[in-house]
């Protein structure tokens, strides 16, 4: 009896998903912390063991995602189209990192929040020549074995490019099948990542609950302002990046219509977004809203879409610009230029295969606080918050995916702007002549 007692409140517990259940580990870890206060660093070491599973996992993320992201971004499946979205893709992720850290630069979110128990590693900080030479290795392996985060991305991306325009171009078929098998390998160990990453956030409810624990316990109600200034951060960089990126330059100026009807087009898509949480998700919602509302031709939508929401990742690379402002801060040290642009160059070459991972922000954010050399205890802090953080992640991706096939179709004449929510007279275009 106590046995099926145990079994039914095990099930109960696992339907609940893992972000509700890690939220509530951040709650009650917080909560405990308070009430014990020092007395609560007892339980550091489950902590310390949560962040050790995440270092544990960082360059095998590194290689099989991108692996797997580069196959999908073959020569033979772009062409023009292909190189435009993809291209579109890049630029935004990269302006989304740069206005993440205007934004936490300007608030300064964990300015207020020293904790001891979190340390920096940071050497002294190399020039920008000597950060772009670093990007290539000298030694692969030893790259991969010491964490050297983009040297190890530059490799495995020149890597799976090399695979992929052999097993295009060949005519040996042992070869073609040889290059097949490999990506395959990659495909079934990325499979088992998402096993092993899906474990690791399972022990996360135990490991959050102890770090907050930790926190709190140390600085006491104080530590609560950081995280609300870090959603407030978050929120204001995405507000911005939607408007002045998404609305202003790509529908605006570069298509030449109305964002207000290009908001009435995808309003769906982007309530379902901050509902669920999910670009793959969404996806339904997202074609169903280009087709019907946008009216972008199937064979734009029907590719970049279903690419965005693998590779498309403004809101998470905007993310960690953020939060490595605000890992600094709370260790008390300052990234210099040279340091905020490497967060740049991470976030945006991590973001092809990072985004079928399950918690990818969280985990691309190792790969960004690897690289700076901070601690990875900052993960277990903002972990309770990033349920909604992650909702506004989201909604910008999304956002930026319809963007991108609305502008691309719109060069390629695969837009229909006299139906769909454009047929009000909003169209900015009609009052602008044609140059043709």
């Amino acid at each position: 009896m106590a046995e099926s007692s145990i079994r039914s409140g095990w099930r109960r517990y696992r339907s609940v998903p893992i972000i509700y259940r890690i939220g509530a580990a951040f709650v009650l870890g917080s909560i405990f912390g308070l009430l014990f206060g020092e007395q609560a660093a007892v339980l550091q070491p489950l902590g310390d063991l949560f962040v050790r599973l995440l270092q544990m996992i960082v360059v095998p993320i590194i290689i099989f995602t991108l692996m797997m992201g580069i196959r999908q971004l073959s020569p033979s499946t772009l062409g023009k189209v292909g190189a435009q979205v993809v291209g579109i893709y890049a630029i935004t992720s990269m302006v989304a990192v740069f206005i993440g850290l205007t934004i936490a630069n300007l608030i300064n979110p964990g300015s207020g929040l020293q904790l001891t128990t979190a340390e920096a590693d940071i050497e002294e900080a190399p020039n920008f020549l000597d950060v772009i030479l670093g990007i290539v290795p000298e030694n692969p392996i030893e790259a991969m074995a010491t964490g050297d985060i983009l040297a190890t991305i530059f490799f495995v991306i020149v890597f799976a490019l090399g695979l992929a325009l052999v097993g295009e171009s060949t005519d040996n078929e042992r070869v073609r099948e040889g290059v097949e098998s490999i990506f395959n390998i990659m495909e079934a160990g990325a499979e088992a990542l998402f096993k092993v990453v899906w474990g690791i956030m399972e022990y996360g409810v135990i490991g959050v609950f102890a770090l907050m624990a930790g926190v709190f316990g140390e600085a006491g109600a104080d530590a609560l302002g950081p995280f609300l200034l870090l959603m407030a951060t978050l929120a204001l960089a995405v507000a911005l990046h939607i408007t002045i990126v998404y609305l202003g330059v790509i529908i605006a100026v570069l298509t030449q219509q109305s964002p207000i009807a290009f908001l009435s087009g995808i309003k769906e898509a982007m309530v379902t977004a901050l509902s669920i949480s999910s670009s793959s998700a969404t996806l339904p919602v997202s074609m169903s809203n280009a087709e019907d509302n946008l009216r972008i031709n199937e064979g734009i939508y029907g590719f970049s879409l279903p690419l965005g929401s693998t590779i498309n990742m403004d809101g998470t690379a905007m993310y960690q610009g953020i939060v490595a402002i605000f890992a600094a801060n709370i260790v008390g040290v300052q990234l210099t230029i040279t340091e905020q642009l490497v967060v740049v160059a991470i976030a945006v070459l991590a973001s092809i295969g990072s985004a079928g991972v399950p918690s990818a922000g969280l985990i691309l954010l190792t790969l960004v606080l690897t690289q700076l050399g901070l601690p990875l205890e900052v993960i277990g802090f903002i972990a309770g918050v990033d349920p909604v953080l992650d909702r506004l992640r989201t909604m910008t991706n999304i956002t930026g995916d319809l963007a991108v096939a609305t502008l691309v179709g719109h060069w390629n004449g695969e837009v229909d702007f006299e139906t769909g929510v454009w047929a009000g007279g909003n169209g900015i275009g009609e009052a602008i002549p044609s140059d043709d």
